[in-house]
């Protein structure tokens, strides 16, 4: 059994307050679970308006696949308008 960790540090840019920091990273987790199944949260900077750290978890038998279902995530993050990543970090366990 393997455990993938992946942290996303974001940048966003457009958010002018926690509500609407939120109201983003409320509808991009809900994009990333219902595609992938995977477990998101919110990690870090949680009273900065423009500054998230994404947590996202998954367990697996093969480390292919998880490094497969990150990269894709990676993607869909990157294609967000509303948000920059400015950090990425994979651990497997």
């Amino acid at each position: 059994m393997l455990v993938g960790l992946y942290q996303l540090e974001l940048f966003i840019p457009e958010s002018g307050s926690l509500k609407s920091k939120r109201f983003v990273l409320k509808s991009l987790k809900d994009k990333i679970r219902s595609k992938f199944n995977v477990s998101v949260a919110e990690v870090d900077e949680n009273e900065r308006w423009q500054r998230a750290v994404l947590g996202i978890a998954m367990v697996c038998n093969e480390r292919k696949f998880i490094d497969q279902v990150m990269n894709q995530i990676f993607n869909l993050v990157s294609e967000e308008s509303e948000v920059e990543i400015t950090n990425q970090q994979l651990e497997i366990l």
